[in-house]
């Protein structure tokens, strides 16, 4: 795209909006910033040594005056300024659309609800193993935190951009096309932006394949049901390859065109020459990083690098090596005979059963945070089982203690430190404390990394008097 002298207009000067802003003003466009909220002293700093126009506190009149928008992942499609712009027939891209138009490396797209950093993360340390022996670069970008926009000017030919997406970055991605996308699953989150409707937030995540080709391959998760449906008929109803994988026994009569999968312990690779063998689960597996869901996600991520044309030693290197990703099921301590774990990134009840399921006896369970319309009677029956205290804090305190009452012991508590306390009172020696919200951060936090951050400072200040 020759963007030269075009007039764009950047809603949102977070991360990603900063970062898009200065790609698109290296490229010779018009850039101008606007942000409804404050932009910190970085931000402006950025901004002006950039000499990109910006306004912050409001949208003024100009933000309109454009010949595209960028905009940012948070900003929901219901705010009046998206509105306006739609009204106004103004074209609205995200982040991700923005960079993917300027990259020259190898795309790999991954999306789901759950899982998606953690597998995002194995895939770039498998590249990272091969390309060391290879000569090319891997890049982590997207919803991991890093901008897509921020890295793809340094990407080359022959390098392999890994790149996270949630539902909101998918939206306004029209012409974003991975070589090889993958979807871990599909279960309800964010469905207060989707109006309540799940086949409109499974819509956001589809997006990752509406414009691949016969060349590029789509990897899914067979033992999810929704993907199961969504990629029934295969090759006869899409026209590029797709390939799933799966741990789940397959259902009685169903023809097993599975490219990766779990065979009692150990992860196998369907060949033209049968079966092969990568390397048992108890190679990777370790306290900080457990649970069958991390199984599946080495199963998408080894998917990922048979169809990228990896071999097996890059693979089970950087499987060997790998310690899980910060505020997933994170290990912060041993106190008292109680492990502590860090679930902060846990935004849905879908993560929190993971987690619970993951320990390997009962735990007391800290929860709660900005309620996203969940249902938490729907995770009773494990609770009951698992938890022997449930202490909730944050806005959705009511409606948690509302939907458990006897079905689960419960507190409430009016900060993090004092879950904390309450939590170290309460459990006892070979139990663990964990962490794992289901719940959005924004009651309390600026983010899930600042929630987890906070819990592990509350965690380590413990004492043993």
């Amino acid at each position: 795209m020759d963007i030269k002298g075009k007039r764009v207009s950047v809603i949102g000067a977070g991360k990603s909006g900063l970062a898009a802003a200065e790609l698109l003003r290296r490229k010779g466009a018009e850039v101008f910033c606007s942000e409804l909220g404050p932009i910190d002293e970085t931000g402006v700093l950025r901004l002006q040594e950039m000499q990109i126009s910006y306004e912050q506190e409001g949208h003024s009149e100009r933000v309109f005056h454009a010949d595209f928008c960028v905009l940012s992942p948070g900003i929901p499609p219901f705010a009046p300024v998206v509105q306006t712009m739609q009204a106004r027939g103004i074209p609205l891209y995200s982040e991700i659309e923005v960079a993917s138009i300027f990259c020259k490396a190898r795309i790999v797209g991954i999306t789901g609800t759950d899982g998606k950093t953690t597998t995002s993360t194995i895939v770039h340390r498998i590249c990272e193993e091969d390309g060391g022996w290879r000569g090319y670069h891997s890049f982590i970008v997207g919803n991991i935190g890093v901008p897509f926009s921020s890295m793809v000017l340094e990407m080359e030919a022959g390098d392999v951009a890994v790149v996270e997406l949630s539902s909101y970055q998918l939206e306004r991605s029209p012409t974003f096309r991975p070589e090889v996308a993958l979807i871990t699953n599909i279960t309800p989150d964010h469905l207060d932006r989707y109006n309540g409707e799940m086949q409109n937030y499974a819509a956001a995540k589809f997006r990752i394949h509406a414009n691949q080709q016969a060349d590029d391959t789509l990897v899914y998760n067979e033992d999810d049901p929704l993907l199961r449906a969504h990629f029934a008929g295969g090759a006869d109803r899409f026209p590029f390859r797709i390939l799933p994988f799966g741990m789940e026994t397959l259902r009685k009569g169903g023809i097993d065109r599975r490219l990766v999968l779990l065979e009692g312990e150990t992860i196998i690779a369907r060949t033209l020459n049968g079966d092969e063998p990568i390397m048992a689960t108890s190679d990777f597996l370790k306290e900080s990083f457990r649970g069958r869901h991390n199984i599946s996600n080495v199963l998408a991520a080894v998917a990922v690098a048979r169809v990228l044309g990896i071999g097996n030693e890059p693979v089970r290197a950087a499987l060997r090596e790998f310690k899980g990703v910060e505020h997933r099921q994170e290990f912060v301590r041993s106190f008292k005979g109680v492990g502590w774990v860090n679930d902060s990134k846990a935004t849905n009840l879908n993560a929190m059963r993971q987690a619970l399921e993951a320990l390997p006896g009962t735990a007391v369970l800290i929860a709660g945070g900005r309620d996203k319309g969940n249902d938490y009677a729907s995770i009773a029956g494990l609770l009951s089982q698992k938890v022997t205290l449930l202490i909730a804090i944050g806005e959705s305190q009511a409606k948690i203690v509302s939907a458990l009452d006897g079905i689960v012991a419960l507190k409430s508590a009016e900060s993090l430190e004092e879950a904390v306390s309450l939590a170290s009172e309460a459990a006892k020696p070979g139990q663990s404390v964990l962490f794992s919200p289901g719940c959005a951060s924004f009651d309390m936090f600026e983010n899930f990394e600042d929630r987890g951050r906070q819990f592990k400072h509350c965690v380590h200040q413990l004492q043993p008097w």
